[in-house]
This record gives structure tokens, sequence and C-alpha cells, in this order.
């Protein structure tokens, strides 16, 4: 099928409805140092041959084993990060409404957050984490310091927002996005909170709401710790629509934990591991993001698109995290679940090419020309 027609198609009738949602998003927030690794330099400044792969980094550093080296890492921008913040701020520009809550600098905001905190009405919990992003061609590795993020606990929202308006703001919303499980050390406790004091206290919304979690790199975190949070994402579904997004590692990670065998590779294998694994939690969707492609799984059925992969990407760090904005966007505005992951890997698409994050018309303008 031509899920790209079928997308278009779609976001002909049901564009204009996203300005009327809202989403709530939380509880990261990082300070993005968008960096190349130096290979050879040849002049000052930006007069060098980067390292173009993370192997060609890896040899350089193993090659230092017993002995010492020195890395040149030159900064390329300084800009918005943590999942939360890129993923809220690219809703932001599709056309929804929003409001966030995380680490974006106490008492005042990072100067980076500066316009974000203005256009989302944002509540501040602490200081933000900060992450040297190392670019290659073939991916990235994040560098994070992130002892702020600690702060993180539902008094503290309490504490800087009370209660009710706290409560008032997961009412208003159609989407509660809840990302960067794995950096946030009291995130578990923060859902348990939601589950046990807030969320019996909403009314329902006419239209249902929905929730979207991302558990972010969860390897460095033990199986038990994995394996509980999951059991706890399953439990908002009494709630609403419950959606867990993975890239490919965290969905192989994943379906490890859930004590199954490795997955079959290609567009089919994709797809029987996302329904595996929303089968075995019970949920509402997952869907699984590779660098190239995208499959998602519902009740219903499992579907899989092919995205517009980019050899050469101007940036790579975020790229999940507009997917994220993407597929969520769709899901507000009732697109089916193909034409979501087109809209997902399209928002991803753009945002690697020009380093920016689209409103609705720039991505369905991309989508048309998508070759």
């Amino acid at each position: 099928m031509d899920y790209k027609q079928q997308t278009l198609t779609e976001l002909g009738h049901k564009a204009g409805s996203l300005n009327s949602k809202h989403a709530l998003v939380g509880f990261d927030g990082f300070v993005d140092k968008i960096m190349k690794v130096v290979d050879k330099r040849s002049g000052q400044g930006e007069e060098f041959e980067p390292m173009r792969t993370i192997s060609d980094f890896g040899s350089r550093i193993s090659a230092a084993a017993g002995q010492s080296t020195n890395i040149e890492i030159f900064p390329q921008m300084e800009k918005i990060g943590g999942n939360g913040p890129i993923m809220a701020n690219a809703i932001l520009h599709a056309g929804a409404g929003l409001r966030y809550i995380g680490a974006l600098g106490d008492p005042t905001p990072h100067s980076v957050f500066t316009e974000f905190v203005k256009q989302s009405t944002a509540v501040s919990l602490s200081e933000p984490g900060i992450t040297h992003a190392l670019e290659f061609d073939d991916g990235k590795i994040m560098l994070g310091a992130m002892a702020s993020l600690a702060e993180i606990t539902y008094p503290r929202i309490v504490e800087k927002m009370g209660e009710g308006a706290f409560f008032d703001a997961l009412s208003r919303a159609d989407l509660v996005a809840l990302v960067n499980w794995t950096m946030v050390p009291n995130m578990t406790a923060v859902f348990n909170d939601l589950l046990g004091k807030a969320l019996p206290n909403l009314g329902p919304r006419e239209a249902g709401r929905h929730f979207f979690f991302d558990l972010t790199d969860p390897e460095k975190r033990s199986d038990g710790d994995v394996q509980t949070v999951l059991s706890t994402i399953t439990r908002f579904r009494s709630h609403g629509q419950v959606t867990l997004g993975l890239n490919l590692r965290e969905a192989l990670y994943v379906n490890r934990v859930l004590g199954n065998s490795e997955p079959e590779s290609g567009p089919e294998g994709l797809k029987r591991l996302a329904s595996r694994i929303r089968n075995q939690l019970e949920l509402n969707t997952v869907v699984i993001h590779p660098t190239d492609s995208a499959a998602c799984a519902t009740r219903q059925d499992a579907w899989w698109v092919q995205g517009p992969y980019a050899e050469r990407p101007k940036i790579t760090t975020g790229a999940g995290d507009h997917f994220n904005a993407g597929f969520t966007c769709g899901q507000l505005i009732g697109l089916e679940p193909p034409a979501c992951l087109t809209l997902a890997v399209a928002f991803s698409g753009y945002y690697v090419r020009t380093a920016k994050s689209p409103s609705i018309n720039e991505v369905d303008t991309f989508i048309r020309n998508w070759t």
C-alpha cells in the first residue's frame, strides 16, 4: 500500500484539528552541546577532517590503552536537549498546545530554554543535565552529566506548581508524554504517584487521553528495574490509551528482559517484535524505530514503513524525539497507525536534514517530495 498517499489524504482531512489538541510533556531537561570529533587538523577553527564512524573513534580510544591520548571535540552548536524538551518543542512547532514540566534551570531557566519556556508556559524543577553529543555518520555517542535529575520527584512537582494546578494541567491534556525514564532516577516513583495520587482525581476526557512512554537507552538500569517500570506503565491503561516508543536497540533489550529469543530481522521481523512486546505488556500500541524504517503494533494489526534515510544527516541528536512527536501528533488527530508511522518518519527525516522542527505544513510538503 502507498502509505505516503494515504497519510497525505488523512492529513488533508484532519491536520487542522491539531491546534485544538493539548499535550503535557515531562520531566527531563538537558543542554545539548553538539560536537564533532577531530581526526586530522589542517588549520584553525573548522579546518579539520572529522572522524566519520563510531568504529574510528573506538579504535582511537582502544589504541591508547596502557598509554594516553588527547582527542579534540569541536563544538557545532548548543541547543535544547533532553527527550522531553526536544519532543515537546517539535509538538509545539507542529501546532499543538503544550505545557512542559522538567529540568530547565533553577532558580531561572538556562538561556537555551528561554523561548521554549515562554511558548510552553513551562515549570522548571531543577538544573538541567549537560550532554556532549559526539556525532558521527553512523550514529552518536552521548556523554551526559545528570546528577541534578535526581531532584525530579512528585513532591518537587507539587512544591513548584501546587497540587491543584498540576491536576488541572493533567486534566487539560489530550496527550501525556513521560520520557527519559532511564536518566531520571525517581521516575518509577513519579509514575506510581501519578497512578495513586493524581490520575484518580481527574475527570474523564470526552475524546479520551493518550499516554506515551519512552524508556531511553535502559541498558544501564538493572533487568529488575526495567521489568518493574514496564509493569507500572501497563497500569496507565486504566486511565487512557498507552503507547510505548522504542528505538531498535531499546526494543531488542526489552525483548530480552521479557524472556524472549532474538527476533528475526527485516520488516516482518520488526512487526512481529512490536506485536510480541505489545501482547506481553498488554499495551494499546508499541512502536519501534530503527534509523531507516519503523513499525508499530496495535490489537488490530502490525505495520511497517520505510523511512527517508539520510546518509549524511545535518544532525542526529533528537531524531528519535522528533519521530515520537510525529507519531503522537498523528495519534492526537486520529490518523490510522500506518499514517502515524509515516508522519513520524517524516518528522525525523525533515529534522535530520535541516536541524529544525517542522510545522505540520512543512511535513506535508516533505512527504510529497520524499523520493
